[in-house]
């Protein structure tokens, strides 16, 4: 597990916050859990991840995609589809963070959020040089140069 249930209720909360009901989601890098806030009501979310198992599993989500985003970081939806994307502890595997930014900035449509929380937790054998050699601050400037870099926020 990534998060502890504080940081799960925190994430959960602030999606709440930020994302208004009704909007369309993708939860990017997704898995079994969104931590999607219970009774937010949204259009639809959806999943896109690796596991085809683990997104079945995952409640929130109204349908999902098999895509790895490392060996093709291009995001199998139409420009401007989404009111709003999410990627929840998963940005320290990105290998391609800049290209997948900035698909993300394509599908998202104007206006859209695009929420990237993290914590010091990650799976050390799978998380990037710089993530794993980055403390908590330096993680936050590296998902902001992710972000400047990209072009597209």
């Amino acid at each position: 597990m990534h998060i502890d249930d504080g940081a799960i209720a925190a994430i959960s909360q602030f999606f709440r916050e930020q994302i208004p009901e009704n909007s369309e989601v993708l939860d990017l890098m997704s898995s079994w859990r969104s931590h999607w806030p219970a009774g937010h009501p949204k259009k639809r979310m959806i999943g896109l991840g690796m596991n085809d198992v683990e997104l079945r599993e995952n409640p929130d989500l109204e349908g999902y995609v098999v895509h790895n985003v490392n060996a093709n970081p291009i995001l199998p939806f139409e420009n401007e589809t989404f009111d709003a994307v999410v990627i929840t502890v998963s940005a320290q595997y990105l290998t391609n963070p800049v290209d997948t930014f900035h698909q993300v900035g394509r599908i998202l449509r104007p206006g859209g959020k695009f929420i990237v929380s993290f914590s010091n937790r990650m799976f050390p054998t799978k998380a990037v040089l710089i993530w794993r050699n980055s403390t908590d601050r330096g993680r936050v400037d590296l998902v902001g140069t992710y972000m400047e870099t990209a072009e597209s926020f």
